[in-house]
């Protein structure tokens, strides 16, 4: 079963939240970027080839690549709660190998991503 640590966002629902003023529009636009590292038995099983068609099938946009040390890399940028599936998907049993943790940061998309690839 997959274990995970590191922050994790609310639930998908914010209702009640304001809407965004002049200064923070332009991050609510462009949406949020997830930056996580996958450990586990995740190389090797065609884990970056299901996560690029996990994250173009919800619109992300991002890359997804290898680690010298065994972990995935996967850094996601799009809306909130597109983004939560992504990680809620990296976190189940749906992927292929094995998850055994994920460690993720959320932080406001920077853009300049064209598409998501794997390397």
């Amino acid at each position: 079963m997959a274990a995970s640590a590191g922050r994790h966002s609310a639930g998908r629902d914010h209702p009640g939240r304001a809407q965004p003023g002049p200064e923070s529009s332009e991050p609510e636009i462009r949406g949020i970027r997830l930056s996580a590292r996958v450990f586990g038995m995740v190389q090797g099983v065609g884990f970056r080839f299901w996560t690029m068609g996990k994250a173009e099938e919800l619109g992300l946009t991002g890359l997804v690549k290898n680690l010298d040390d065994g972990s995935v890399s996967v850094v996601a940028e799009g809306p909130r709660d597109r983004i939560q599936d992504l990680l809620d998907w990296l976190k189940s049993d749906n992927t292929p190998g094995r998850v055994e943790r994920v460690e993720d940061t959320q932080s406001p998309a920077e853009g300049g991503f064209r598409g998501f690839n794997a390397r």
